[in-house]
């Protein structure tokens, strides 16, 4: 069972307010993150939900660590058992995670296993580094660029992260997809970023409007 860390509306209202300490306009924001204005807005306004790499982008941008907004697994061995990981998503009806990569001083490539609903589009994305998509099980599109190409089961792409990208279950049936990239999808670095901690920073404020 997915341990759902957040509602929509509660990480949008955090994102908001975070925004707003900063002083940082929606604009800034979405160009910082590689994402668009319009997406942004309806973060904030409890309407939509991003990906982890979008909320890590975000976050980035925000100069606070990914686990502000989401609790996620940590590995205490190297060793990843099928029947032993926990998944866990952003919020209710999104994507849902499995970690699959350790952590270790120096370890650039982070893993986990997505498991897309049918229908589920993700947003458009780009960002530094690399990554690789292996689909499991399923179909999906994968998008470069605005060039779609079609996956399914033993099907991988693999591509430098700042080209435009996006996927989408095209398909009635669920899929399921192995991550791999550079992007630190887990905030491990925080002190190599300058990013913010502890998550009392960011609190929900109860009189602020949308």
């Amino acid at each position: 069972m997915a341990e759902i860390s957040a509602r929509p509306t509660q990480l949008g209202k955090k994102l908001r307010r975070r925004r707003r300490e900063l002083g940082l306009t929606l604009k800034e924001v979405a160009d910082g993150a590689g994402l668009s204005v319009g997406f942004i807005s309806q973060i904030e306004r409890g309407i939509a939900t991003p990906s982890l790499s979008s909320l890590v982008a975000v976050s980035h941008v925000l100069q606070v660590e990914v686990g502000n907004f989401l609790s996620q697994p940590v590995p205490s061995t190297a060793l990843s058992r099928h029947d032993q990981r926990a998944t866990y998503a952003i919020s209710e009806n999104s994507l849902t995670y499995e970690r699959v990569s350790s952590s270790f001083p120096g370890n650039v490539l982070r893993s986990v296993i997505i498991h897309e609903p049918p229908g589920h589009r993700g947003e458009p994305i780009a960002h530094e580094g690399e990554e690789m998509m292996f689909v499991l099980k399923g179909a999906i599109t994968v998008e470069l660029e605005g060039e779609p190409s079609i996956l399914e089961a033993n099907d991988s792409i693999h591509f430098q992260s700042t080209r435009t990208h996006a996927t989408w279950n095209h398909t009635d049936e669920p899929a399921a997809v192995l991550w791999v990239g550079t992007m630190d999808v887990f905030g491990e670095e925080p002190e190599l970023r300058g990013l913010h901690s502890p998550a009392a920073e960011i609190q929900d404020n109860k009189g602020e409007t949308q």
